[in-house]
């Protein structure tokens, strides 16, 4: 089986620091792009960041860029979001997801984790 699962979600005041991860099993990351993507009550589920299957591309959503950080351990299966200078827009359950189309879209994705919850307060 193909399984990932996202860990570092919590609860943090507005300006602060939280540092996501998503373990992957059952395959190699090395073989796919992987993604972060948040969904808000109320609304659609959108792209966060994308990073390429080597690690050297990326590409942020506008409402992110300055402020997160979209990272990959290919050794040890492992991808990060470094997510700075929260805001409440922010609250959302955030999902990792991976897939062989490299665009920050749910088609592209092939694989999606649980998620995990962060929410930001004022």
């Amino acid at each position: 089986q193909v399984q990932l699962v996202e860990s570092g979600g919590g609860s943090v005041q507005a300006g602060g620091s939280l540092r996501l991860s998503c373990a992957a099993s059952g395959y190699s990351v090395s073989r796919y792009c992987m993604a972060w993507f948040r969904q808000a009550p109320g609304k659609e589920r959108e792209g966060v960041a994308i990073i390429s299957a080597g690690g050297v591309g990326t590409y942020y959503a506008d409402s992110v860029k300055g402020r997160f950080t979209i990272s990959r351990d290919n050794a040890n299966n492992i991808l990060y979001l470094q997510m700075n200078s929260l805001q409440p827009d922010d609250t959302a359950m955030y999902y990792c997801a991976a897939g062989a189309g490299c665009q920050l879209a749910r088609y592209g994705m092939d694989y999606w984790g649980k998620g995990t919850l962060v929410t930001i307060s004022s």
